[in-house]
Order: structure tokens, then sequence, then C-alpha cells
């Protein structure tokens, strides 16, 4: 239904093997739902390589579900329960996350658990800067500003606040963060690789003291934010919290850090895991850095080490998916191309790790 639910460009016709089936979908939605009333009209969000995202839409009211991809998934990742529990309280002090509404844990209605959540409406800038927003370094300056700002002010947020005070287990956060990604890598990969094996040795051997603890997002990048149509360093939400927790913040920042492309890197890394942060005015990695540090207060002494571990994370993050993909769990012809970027990643890795 995309283009005929009003031309969003998020929007595509519901992939045939991703259809919801609404027969038990649709009346468990209209006891549920205020204004879920009349034909309902379905439509997916099309971005995004994990969980799968659909436009609920009953005349002018909109709602958006969520639910896990198809397949087997990572037991910690996809967790719409997790999700629905930071949704449905963090938007009381924390503005940029959409308020949840409810959660189904019955996978008999759809096959899966879900939760529907509010709509948000803008843009969402992937790889690139939309044609009409390129060439105005203030305007780029204005967006990195903006992304390192937000992420600052989730940091800063009172768990106990937001009602997350017991979400997830902080002590030992990054020890069992080293250790459950390196595990997640020996299950995902397709065969051995030395280079890897260097940098989880160097990550062993460097391993930080954590400073302090806050709620994490634990995919933070701008493609995982809607930004306003006419003004792109105006935020209007902040997406995907599936695997939102409480631990170490600079965690957030070397994961936001391996998509912070610069003019001067090599094109791999840039093609490898990108936000357009490549184009003129953007703050550098290190204004980045130096930035979040004035706005939270924290040492960033350590901030190498946080970067290493991002850039390894998400390479294991992009071989899950394409592990899927080479055993047939998934059809997405996007993720074909993934082994390279996974290759690029590590590449990366070791060359900041000097490993």
């Amino acid at each position: 239904m995309g283009e005929g639910m009003g031309g969003d460009p998020e929007l595509i016709q519901v992939r045939a093997d991703e259809r919801l089936d609404t027969s038990r979908l649709e009346p468990y939605l209209r006891e549920r739902l205020a204004g879920a009333q009349g034909p309902l009209e379905i439509g997916q969000f099309g971005g995004g390589h994990a969980n799968l995202t659909y436009l609920l839409r009953y005349g002018a009211t909109e709602y958006v579900l969520r639910r896990p991809p198809l397949g087997p998934v990572a037991p910690s990742a996809h967790d719409m329960g997790r999700e629905h529990r930071v949704l449905a309280n963090l938007w009381r002090v924390y503005p940029l996350a959409p308020r949840s509404y409810f959660l189904c844990e019955d996978a008999g209605v759809i096959g899966a658990p879900f939760h529907v959540m509010e709509r948000r409406h803008g843009r969402i800038i992937r790889t690139d800067l939309p044609a009409r927003f390129q060439g105005d370094p203030v305007l780029a300056r204005r967006i990195g500003e903006m992304i390192v700002d937000t992420l600052a002010a989730l940091h800063k947020v009172d768990p106990e606040a937001a009602g997350l005070g017991g979400l997830g287990r902080p002590e030992g956060f990054v020890e069992r963060q080293l250790a459950g990604w390196t595990k997640r890598w020996h299950a995902a990969k397709g065969e051995d690789d030395p280079r890897v094996d260097a940098i989880v040795a160097w990550l062993e051997a460097n391993r930080p003291a954590s400073q302090t603890v806050s709620l994490l997002h634990n995919d933070y990048k701008l493609d995982n934010m809607i930004v306003d149509a006419e003004d792109p360093a105006c935020a209007v939400a902040v997406l995907d919290w599936d695997m939102c927790t409480r631990g170490d913040p600079l965690m957030d920042l070397g994961y936001l850090l391996t998509f912070w492309g610069e003019a001067g890197d090599p094109p791999a890394w840039i093609e490898g895991a990108a936000m357009p942060s490549w184009h003129d005015g953007f703050p550098s990695r290190a204004e980045a850095v130096e930035r979040y540090a004035d706005a939270t207060g924290f040492d960033l002494g350590a901030v190498d080490w946080y970067h290493v571990f991002g850039v390894f994370k998400i390479a294991v993050v992009l071989q899950q998916i394409y592990i899927r993909y080479l055993r047939g769990q998934t059809r997405d012809q996007r993720f074909a191309v993934f082994g390279d970027r996974v290759a690029a990643l590590f590449d990366k890795a070791a060359t900041l790790a000097g490993a």
C-alpha cells in the first residue's frame, strides 16, 4: 500500500513473505486501540534490517506495529517486551521516545510477539543526505551536533525518574558485553578468522573501568532517528529501543562513532557502516567526542576502546543477519552484500586497535 498511503517515502508494499495475517489481528486491535474502527490498511516501513515495522491506518488514525524478524533470532535481541516496557515509560521524561500502548505476547495472533506504538511523522536519513539538503555546511554541522546532543540528553535521564530503575544489570556491563558479543561472533561466523581473534584479544587486554551508569539505547545512530522533513537538524523521534538497558553510556558513544564516517576515511570504512557525516560541515569524530564530553562531563580518555568495540559489535550484528541470509532463513536480497561489509568493519577495527 506504500505509495497509496499518502506517498510516504518510508512506506513500501508489504513484502510477500512478511504479510500480517489480519484474521486474528484485526479484532484484537479493535478491542484495544482508540479509533480502530472501520477498514484497516497496512503498510510496511521498508528501512531497517531486523525487526519488522508496519503502519496501521484506520482512516486518519495511525499506529505503528513492531514485531521480530522472521526465522530464528538471537534470544537477547528483537525483544518486543523490553521495547514496550521502555517506550511505555520513557516518553514522559524523554520526549523523543515514542509512546508504546500495549504489548501482545500471544504468538497466536500474528505468529510472534508484537507491540503497538504511536506514529511520529518526519523523514529518516540513511547513508546520504537528501539532495535538497546537500551543499549546506551550516546545516550539516547542525545535524551532527543534534545527533550528539540527543544522545547526551538520553544519558542524562535519571532511570528512576523514567520508571526504568530496574532495567538491565549495570554491574559488570562492559565485561558481559565483550563476552556476549564474542560468543555471538563464534555462533554466527562462517569460518575462523585470526584477525577477529586479535581484535578480541586487544579488547580484553585494554578493557576500561566504567565510570557511571545511564540508560543506553544500544543501537544509536542517525538512521534510528526521525528528523523533521523541513529541518533535518531537528529530531522528531528516536527509534528501535528493543535493546535498551542500563550500563556504561560510553558504549553508545563508541557505537555511534562506528557510523561517523569522515571525508578522509578509506572508502571501505564509509561503505561498511556510514552516516552521511562525510559531507562538508559535519563535525569530525574528535569534535563529536568533545561536544559529548562538554554536554555530559564524562571522562573520555578511553574513548578509543569504546570505538573499537563499537566497530566489532556492528560487524557481529551484520554477520548475524548475513548468516541468516546464507542459511536461507531470509530471502531479502539487501543482505547479499553483507559479507563484504563485515570484512571491511573487521579491517577497520584491527586498524583502530593496531591489532
